[in-house]
């Protein structure tokens, strides 16, 4: 099981939001390409950078920023937040990230998920982000009607190869993830599920390492890693390395 450490991104610093909520945000470094770094050199296999300003904003805010992570680590990142349509996708791939994240096009807007996937599939992420298994959208500032699980289900069809589920009532609030919400979208898809929001102590990843027979490949960890819950090497040693 993968971990990757989580560097959320708003106006140029390293933050952590509470549920998504970009009032209850706290900055915790002010150079993300620093930040990254000391990841990669407590042994990080690969970097999950969100561009949250981007997320709301429906496009790509923090590229420098993200362009200068890139620059310094040799470990493959993962990026989402505002990438909504193909060309954004190829921009950002462009620019060194290994793997985009499309959230909100997967349900508004299905033809741009289609295209990106058309173009560089396995290197195209599905975020799913979910409060009360329904989907939120828009940098989870709106709420949908449809079910996480069911999204996952039609967006595997189109051949989407790696989905990243986000319990946002667990995110950032030290409380555990939503266990329960995680099996059942193993259950749901065949393809890889990553973990986010709640991972908080070793016994948090050891839990969802039992998850790992139905799919479950890896978890993301942002604030239990900032605020010191949890160490890197804790986490890698418990997932397997």
């Amino acid at each position: 099981m993968i971990i990757l450490p989580a560097i959320d991104i708003s106006e140029g610093q390293v933050v952590r939001l509470r549920q998504g909520d970009m009032a209850r945000k706290t900055v915790y470094a002010a150079d993300p390409a620093a930040q990254a770094r000391a990841w990669e050199e407590q042994g990080a296999q690969a970097l999950h950078v969100v561009d949250l300003d981007g997320a709301i904003a429906g496009e790509p805010r923090n590229l420098p920023a993200v362009e200068k992570i890139v620059e310094t680590v040799g470990i493959p990142c993962e990026l989402g937040g505002g990438l909504r349509t193909a060309e954004q996708v190829a921009a950002v791939l462009d620019r060194g990230v290994r793997w985009a994240i499309m959230g909100t096009s997967a349900l508004r807007n299905r033809p741009e998920l289609e295209a990106a996937l058309a173009r560089f599939g396995e290197r195209v992420i599905v975020g799913i982000d979910a409060r009360d298994g329904l989907v939120a959208l828009e940098g989870w500032v709106e709420a949908s009607s449809v079910s996480a699980y069911e999204l996952a289900w039609e967006v595997e069809r189109l051949g989407v190869r790696r989905i990243i589920f986000t319990d946002i009532a667990s995110d950032g609030m030290m409380a555990g993830p939503n266990l329960a919400a995680l099996r059942r979208m193993c259950e749901a898809v065949r393809v890889p599920v990553i973990a986010s929001g709640g991972v908080t102590t070793v016994a948090d990843v050891r839990a969802l390492r039992e998850l790992e027979p139905l799919g479950l490949a890896g978890c993301i960890i942002g604030r239990a890693l900032y605020d010191g819950t949890i160490t890197l090497p804790e986490a890698l040693a418990v997932a397997g390395g």
